[in-house]
């Protein structure tokens, strides 16, 4: 046997035994280990260094090797290179991996949209059957939108609204086609080309794309499990200007993040001192798990927050439009939808399946892809946000576990500056759960192949 083989083999008989031992244990000395493999002491020394080169043991000298202590600190924090650096000149993707249409014979985690079973089907077909026997199918709406829509939404805000605020009324809203139309015209409005829009890091791809569309430019504010950098935040409206912060305060794709009552006061004040706009992006409203969203808006009655909110991950992903005239037969399923009876009992059981397939993939992951962490476990939403060892090669980790069958979102995506590390965000609301150990345990084979190599 060759000296290259016989250290192969000693490196592979050695991270064996060091993957069962304590940190700290002594390994056996170098005339033991040139008496079990029958090598010189070369070729020991040799493969003693490899181990050591990849960080498994450390060497004291006159006193031998040792396994070394795995460091618990956590990896390294370069968020405040986020509003340092600012945002480079990054195009954003024209089809984000959330967006592709895949075959139905793989695991599917990449998808923005929740599967079928969680949509409440049977209102939307009776919904549409009853609206195709009224006047809608031959009325033209109301530019704002139908007067019914819009006293719900007004409705739906103004119940939250503590006393001492004054709630929204029906002439507040206006109906969009949708969220991103919606970000879109009020960054046209309030921001203008060649002006500054300040936004969390990582933040929601289709928020990034709506700023390229009005040519605003992108200000990136570093945030985390807990919400936005408050001090960050102040510096950014100091340095730039800036007269719109688009933040996602309840359940934010892609962290999951939840901003806490004090953050939430403390951003309103100082977008209030700044004399700014809040553009608060609720796509979450109705996917509470374990929390309740706390809309920023019921808290405002001085016009500073813009409030948006989607019903089309809710109620049907059909129910929405493509331009900016919103088709008052979709407008009229909507408001049939939401105003009967069993909407909010397919809310109330919503809650429990979002959470028993949040809490199995969370699991499968910290069984089967222990590389993985979750900074935290998200209250609501439909996504998972986990953080990869630090040298992970993302892209060919995404393209390896789709070549196994299994199909992940890079974090890249959300980032609307450089990355401050390697990210997966993954979808529990999407078809198949059972198949998520499966999806985990090959997630954890193209880490470990990763580590090896």
């Amino acid at each position: 046997m060759s000296d290259d083989s016989s250290s192969a083999r000693i490196v592979s008989d050695l991270r064996r035994w060091i993957a069962t031992a304590p940190p700290g244990a002594k390994l056996p000395s170098t005339r033991a280990l040139v008496a079990k493999y029958g090598a010189s002491p070369v070729t020991v020394q040799a493969a003693l260094r490899t181990l050591q080169a990849q960080g498994s043991v450390e060497s004291r000298p006159g006193v031998g090797t040792f396994v070394r202590a795995v460091r618990v600190a956590g990896p390294r924090d370069y968020g405040w290179q986020t509003a340092a650096l600012g945002s480079p000149d990054r195009r954003v993707p024209r089809l984000p991996a959330s967006l592709r249409t895949l075959p139905n014979d793989v695991i599917a985690l990449h998808s923005g949209y929740p599967d079928r079973e969680l949509l409440p089907e049977r209102l939307v077909r009776s919904a549409f059957g009853r609206v195709a026997r009224s006047d809608a199918v031959v009325g033209r709406p109301p530019t704002a939108g139908l007067p019914e829509l819009q006293a719900w939404f007004a409705t739906e805000l103004g119940a939250e609204t503590p006393l001492g605020v004054a709630p929204p009324t029906p002439s507040d809203t206006v109906v969009v086609p949708g969220s991103q139309s919606g970000l879109s015209a009020a960054f046209h409005a309030l921001v203008g080309a060649g002006n500054p829009l300040l936004v969390e890091s990582p933040t929601y791809w289709g928020a990034m794309v709506a700023a390229a569309q009005a040519g605003v430019q992108v200000v990136p504010v570093p945030s985390s499990a807990g919400g936005p950098d408050l001090g960050e935040l102040a510096r950014a409206f100091d340095r730039t200007g800036a007269r719109v912060f688009y933040a996602q305060p309840n359940f934010a794709n892609p962290t999951g993040a939840q901003w806490s009552p004090d953050l939430a006061d403390d951003v309103l004040r100082l977008v209030r001192d700044a004399g700014a706009f809040l553009v608060e992006d609720d796509w979450a409203h109705d996917f509470g798990i374990t929390a309740d969203p706390v809309p920023l808006a019921t808290r405002d009655d001085s016009g500073h927050v813009v409030y948006v909110r989607s019903l089309t991950k809710s109620v049907s992903p059909a129910v929405r439009a493509q331009s900016m005239y919103v088709s008052g037969v979709l407008q009229a399923v909507a408001v049939d939808v939401v105003t009967q009876p069993g909407w909010r009992t397919h809310l109330r059981g919503l809650r429990p399946q979002l959470a028993a397939r949040r809490d199995l993939l969370a699991r499968s992951l910290r069984e089967h892809a222990p590389g993985l962490h979750l900074d935290a476990l998200p209250a609501g939403g439909l996504n998972l946000w986990a953080r990869l060892p630090e040298h992970t090669d993302v892209t060919a980790l995404v393209r390896d576990c789709e070549a196994a069958g299994v199909v992940v979102t890079a974090g890249d995506e959300w980032f609307p500056a450089e990355p401050t590390g390697p990210h997966l965000r993954m979808n529990f609301s999407g078809p198949d759960p059972g198949a998520f150990p499966d999806a985990a345990r090959i997630i954890g084979e193209v880490l470990e192949r990763q580590r090896k190599d």
